[in-house]
């Protein structure tokens, strides 16, 4: 299956779809330890989605402790002080709920989607193991293994997964990017349970989480309920680590990965701004756009040309995510058809780019784009899950939820022009890294399954 990369989320995307105004029914609050308290009123069905945010991710790791971050997600699981290993899971499960987790870059987040009448039992069992989670090294031991093939069955045994990772490896020179999210194998070898504990003891903080509340709710009920089990918690002195922020590229990058696959694969990567500031940003908003009339819907510009007319290539994308804490970057990929070389194909993706740069997208064709963007998002904003992602996405990524109808409002506003305009600035050499997949025979041992979806947390 080809590898898009995207986001947990499709940021782009997500900033689009109005159906319902979050500012008209979300309210925020704060508890006096520092916890950030934010409720979104959906009174459509009797359900609720209650999140823990923390703004700690892979970003804020280390040389040498990659993967810590994750792999306390896993022992968040593995009981309190209170609970047994595993008991948190089948509580809500009793309760006819379902719950996960998933770590980020960015930050690390924990969910249940209940019937609105258990809102206080998990926000008891979250309070619970902010304050109170056991390590135990024998559960420790058995989880980090269960991470190790974790990591085999989703990176190491997968050929495209292995190659984004090497290109980000590549294009980012210091900044912590760099890493994957579940870590470098060798660290995850050398990790202690003391490494997930001081990450805990550290990061897992009323100051450092942000609680967000979504469904069928009374924001006096949710205070009310935030108070007696997260306002008794102490804050803690957080220390950021230092930025290291990445040093200006001068000059093309290249990576290739030889691994047995069944067809070669290529990767561009392109550094381009992040979105920084809600009401003055206009690049971030053109580049959404523009990755949307490359390849945001199905008679898009990549597809349309590259695949379907010209049949160059058998799949292609484009993709861009300007909500995050660091450094971002617009990405287009491609298998190539047969009697097309990966170098064709790079040459194609970056003249679909250079023919925009040189003639522009019309109006017509904004307007198509802009369409298709904002149906595809009726679904999610119809769900109160998906309100209380695109909540937490954005304050985890030093943004607020009221940035997005705004941004909603901003984007509509990007002209054919601005869209032209980022096309030209950003997709030159110096700022590039090409990343290479070489297939090598592929034997019944070596074919990459399908990455199943594993016991346990997401990530």
């Amino acid at each position: 299956m080809k590898l898009r990369i995207k986001t947990l989320l499709v940021v782009a995307s997500m900033l689009l779809a109005p159906v319902i105004a979050l500012a008209a029914q979300t309210q925020e609050f704060t508890l006096k330890n520092g916890m950030k308290v934010i409720v979104n009123e959906d009174h459509r069905a009797p359900t609720v989605a209650h999140m823990i945010w923390y703004r700690i991710g892979s970003v804020d790791e280390r040389n040498g402790t990659t993967g810590t971050a994750h792999a306390l997600e896993h022992m968040m699981f593995k009981g309190t002080k209170t609970l047994k290993p595993g008991e948190f899971s089948r509580r809500v499960a009793q309760m006819g709920g379902r719950e996960n987790a998933f770590t980020s870059k960015d930050y690390t987040a924990y969910f249940q989607q209940i019937e609105k009448s258990h809102l206080e039992a998990v926000m008891a069992l979250e309070a619970d193991r902010m304050a109170n989670l056991v390590f135990n090294k024998d559960e420790f031991g058995r989880e980090i293994r269960v991470i190790m093939e974790e990591r085999r069955l989703r990176t190491d045994d997968q050929p495209q997964a292995m190659l984004y990772e090497a290109l980000m490896a590549t294009a980012y020179a210091a900044h912590p990017y760099r890493n994957p999210i579940i870590g470098w194998m060798d660290d995850l070898e050398n990790m202690t349970v003391e490494d997930v504990k001081d990450w805990h003891d550290h990061w897992y903080a009323p100051n450092n989480a942000t609680m967000v509340v979504s469904g069928d709710v009374d924001p006096r009920q949710v205070h009310r309920l935030a108070e007696k089990y997260f306002g008794k918690l102490q804050p803690k002195t957080l220390t950021r680590t230092r930025p290291q922020n990445e040093p200006e590229q001068k000059g093309i990058k290249r990576v290739t990965v030889k691994a047995p696959a069944e067809n070669p694969y290529v990767m561009l990567a392109f550094k381009v701004p992040a979105l920084r500031d809600a009401d003055k940003d206009e690049e971030p908003l053109a580049l959404d756009v523009l990755a949307a009339v490359l390849d945001g819907y199905d008679n898009a510009r990549l597809g349309a040309r590259l695949v379907r007319t010209d049949r160059v290539a058998n799949e292609v994308g484009a993709s861009y995510s300007g909500v995050a804490r660091g450094p971002v970057q617009f990405i287009l990929d491609g298998t190539p058809a047969a009697g097309t070389t990966t170098e064709q194909l790079e040459g194609y993706l970056r003249g679909e780019v250079a023919r925009i740069a040189k003639e522009g997208v019309s109006e017509s064709e904004l307007k198509r784009v802009k369409t298709q963007l904002i149906a595809s998002q009726i679904y999610k904003r119809d769900s109160v899950f998906g309100q209380a992602m695109e909540i937490g996405v954005m304050e985890m990524s030093g943004h607020s939820w009221r940035d997005i109808d705004r941004l909603i409002a901003r984007l509509r506003d990007v002209t054919p022009q601005q869209v032209q305009a980022v096309a030209q600035k950003y997709f030159g050499d110096d700022a590039l890294t090409i990343g290479t997949l070489v297939p090598l025979p592929m034997t019944e041992q070596s074919k990459p399954a399908a990455a199943p979806a594993l016991s346990g947390p997401l990530h």
